[in-house]
């Protein structure tokens, strides 16, 4: 029995049996809905933290820009939630310049070291098959802050000292822990204890990110003042401190010491990089993604395999919606497992994945009635030769879509001395199979799972959104859209509302599916529909993790903001 305790007038305490509270009804709107859309006309942010949210208000309503507030809030979370994000990681975004019209796309996601070879990381790896989830040779070149730079460089107004300045003060005096963020955080921090054998040096994470030698429970205080002095040296010396200057030395020296292959010449060779965003038309809506080394055309692949199936005659999670999405998972999954990886090392097929000739033939090979086991990915060659995430619109209409990560919680667990924040650990992404298109190779940009999305409608933005959380995110993404395009609920419903989450599909990393992989279904979905599932021949199995989802809805017509973000996290969405 779970067991919670109230505080009530005077300090006594009352002990409420979850089993015996149950869910309240709404007045108005879907009763699945945890509250209301928030709504503003002059600037909106939805983020994972109340006060990153709030950070990013106030840089608004001091006349910043969308992506000067998206700075901030992201600087912010790299504070208050840095299990799950942190200038340790990459960064992805989306732009809509109200000014041009049009939307940029932004890749500021880091590559392998330069000085270790395929053929030296295999002898490092010895009898190892894929590269370690933790430990030195799975960080790569940390991507975030050039991504902090190049926003601003385009799009920014407000100077980076003014962005950074709150999160310094936060980091030095302290921020209480909210409640999913303090349990993901103990989780994580059992999970590298019980690794520190591959992680190698954990001196250092146990000094940055646990307090008397235990991770901080809700409600207490954590301090980071290591990052502060970070966030410091970078708001007087720019980003080129952080790849060249007195941070990278440090980097450098750690790296050195500890085994990381990483060295402060790769540092100084990084940049992001300013990419098309792809799309395709969904019953009249566009929706866009950023190309590879990320996943984001999983989403648009199984748009498209779906399109070819009426879902609004379907009732919302049923068995026969359920059992379609999953099974357009299972087959963008298996093309995202060949094919999507760093353009820079090969051709990747974007045009023929993302055709709709291609998806009929791809929807073909889905059986109404039963679960496939394997699937092989389509051979387009043949024609055509754990996250943060957070969205911001201000008052000229500018609207930006970011994604931002570890990679797993607390990455690699390797933190530099005395900087404050731990080294992603994204090179584990690569594959170690010679000839697959994500093989690793020094200097190449691992497969990515992150992805920010953005919706527009006969030229007019329509959302910012964005789902966290691995090989979930492009199934969020679809459900999120699914809910909103075919079911038509509002942005806030459309987050809520209960989510699968397919597991077990073929890797970038090699792996292979063979068995039709597992299910998992959120308690809102119910056990007639489980059971026809199973009849299917679907596997179900139990998670804790279905996304974590943020959003910003713009009504064109009354020129008003639509904020959203769901109850799987701690976030805020908040307007004025």
């Amino acid at each position: 029995m779970v067991t919670a305790l109230l505080v009530l007038a005077g300090g006594s305490l009352l002990s409420v049996s979850a089993q015996t509270t149950g869910k309240g009804d709404r007045i108005s709107g879907a009763n699945f809905a945890t509250r209301s859309p928030v709504l503003g006309r002059h600037g909106m942010v939805a983020t994972s933290h109340p006060l990153a949210t709030q950070i990013a208000l106030d840089i608004l309503k001091q006349g910043g820009t969308a992506v000067d507030a998206a700075i901030a809030a992201n600087a912010a979370l790299g504070v208050v939630e840095p299990n799950n994000g942190g200038i340790g990681g990459d960064l992805f975004a989306i732009v809509w310049s109200a000014k041009d019209r049009r939307l940029y796309g932004l890749n500021a996601s880091g590559r392998s070291p330069m000085g270790l070879s395929y053929d030296s990381l295999r002898a490092r790896l010895g009898a190892q098959k894929q590269i370690p989830l933790y430990g030195p040779l799975s960080v790569s070149v940390p991507g975030a802050v050039d991504g902090w730079y190049a926003l601003h460089q385009r799009f920014g107004k407000t100077p980076m000292p003014t962005l950074l300045q709150p999160s310094i003060r936060y980091a030095r005096e302290g921020v209480p822990v909210p409640q999913v963020i303090a349990y993901s955080w103990q989780v994580a921090a059992r999970r590298l204890a019980d690794n520190q054998a591959i992680v190698g040096e954990f001196a250092n994470f146990r000094q940055t990110f646990l307090v008397d030698g235990n991770s901080p429970a809700e409600g207490s205080l954590f301090r980071n003042p290591q990052l502060a002095a970070t966030y410091e040296a970078i708001a007087a010396g720019g980003r080129d401190v952080f790849y060249k200057g007195k941070l990278a030395d440090v980097m450098d020296r750690y790296a050195r010491k500890h085994g990381l292959p990483l060295r402060k010449s790769d540092l100084a060779a990084h940049q992001s990089t300013w990419v098309e965003p792809v799309s395709t038309n969904y019953r009249g809506f566009d929706v866009h993604e950023l190309p590879p080394n990320g996943q984001g055309i999983a989403v648009l692949q199984m748009l498209n395999i779906l399109e070819g199936f009426d879902l609004k005659a379907l009732k919302h999670n049923s068995a026969d919606y359920l059992h379609l999405l999953i099974e357009a998972k299972k087959l963008a999954f298996e093309d995202r497992a060949r094919y999507y990886a760093d353009p820079a090392f090969g051709q990747v097929p974007v045009s023929w994945l993302l055709s709709k000739e291609y998806a009929a033939q791809r929807r073909k090979l889905i059986n109404v009635s039963k679960a496939s086991e394997r699937l092989d990915a389509g051979d387009p060659a043949l024609r055509a030769g754990d996250t943060v995430y957070l969205t911001v619109a201000d008052d000229e209409g500018n609207m930006v879509s970011l994604i931002q990560s570890n990679m797993l919680e607390f990455g690699s667990g390797m933190v530099p001395d005395g900087l404050g924040f731990v080294f992603h650990n994204r090179g584990t992404s690569f594959s170690m199979q010679p000839g697959h298109a994500n093989v690793y190779a020094p200097g190449k940009r691992p497969f990515n799972t992150i992805i920010p999305g953005f919706v527009t409608k006969q030229g007019q933005p329509v959302l910012s959104f964005g789902v966290m959380g691995g090989a979930m995110q492009p199934q969020g993404h679809l459900q999120v859209l699914c809910n909103l395009i075919d079911f038509g609920m509002n942005v806030q419903e459309a987050g809520d509302a209960a989510r699968f989450s397919h597991s077990g599909s073929s890797e970038p990393i090699g792996t292979v599916m063979t068995d039709g992989g597992r299910v998992a279904l959120e308690r809102g979905i119910d056990s007639q529909v489980r059971a026809e599932l199973q009849r299917r021949g679907h596997r179900l199995a139990e998670t804790d993790f279905f996304g974590g989802y943020q959003a910003i809805r713009f009504d064109a017509v009354n020129r008003v903001y639509w904020g959203a973000t769901e109850m799987r996290k701690d976030g805020q969405a908040a307007g004025y």
